[in-house]
């Protein structure tokens, strides 16, 4: 039985694999690989009981945090945009975030309550999103994400340190936990905050639409 008709479709598969390969494989997605395989490395780190591990952990979580923006400037500066990457990189994010901030409910430094609306904030923003892209509505990014972001991160950090350390070349000692934890608060405001205004902009986008097809619907009656 020949198998010439089938030999098209193999040789598309095999280049679909490769070019999948290929993804995965350039720098940026390798960095945002790099990023997914610190979060245990984080979570090894982080003892309540030796305030070097936890400084440790801390310093880890801040390099893998920064190479979100690091990434992404590779992907845009060598025209490296990728399908892969564009899958990688939120999630990436959000593992990262999430896996932490569970550990530390484990752990007593983060009460449940926060988790909880952290994470659920982003899975339902996650889920909009996709909702909007499916249904071809653009949703200018908001400026309060970006806040909820910087404020989360640098929560999230403090919270990792948890120990008081000196303020250096002076006495004064510093509570990371308590910082963190006042920081996590600010950070909730704005998630939240954020959440509402997009969930607003996305109701506007739908019934800005619907209204021009409608329009355009009684265009072509006439």
């Amino acid at each position: 039985m020949s198998t010439q008709p089938n030999t098209p479709k193999r040789q598309r598969r095999a280049r679909r694999r490769q070019t999948i390969r290929e993804e995965f494989t350039n720098l940026p997605n390798l960095i945002t690989l790099a990023r997914i395989g610190a979060i245990p490395v984080v979570l090894i780190f982080i003892d309540d009981s030796d305030p070097v591990r936890s400084l440790w952990a801390c310093m880890i979580f801040l390099v893998a945090s920064v190479t979100d923006a690091l990434d992404g400037y590779l992907a845009r500066s060598r025209k490296m945009i990728t399908a892969v990457g564009k899958f990688l990189d939120p999630l990436a994010d959000k593992l990262l975030v999430m896996a932490v901030l569970v550990y530390m409910v484990r752990i007593g430094r983060v009460p449940d309550w926060i988790a909880v609306l952290l994470i659920g904030r982003e899975i339902a923003i996650t889920g909009l999103r996709g909702i909007a892209v499916s249904e071809g509505l653009v949703i200018a990014a908001s400026p309060f994400g970006k806040n909820k972001t910087a404020f989360q991160l640098i929560g999230i950090a403090f919270l990792i340190l948890h120990f008081p350390y000196p303020l250096l070349g002076t006495d004064h000692v510093i509570d990371f936990h308590s910082v963190g934890l006042s920081v996590i608060y600010v950070s909730l405001f704005f998630s939240i905050f954020s959440a509402v205004q997009y969930f607003k902009l996305f109701l506007e986008a739908a019934e800005a639409r619907d209204r021009a097809e409608r329009a355009s619907a009684e265009d072509g009656d006439l």
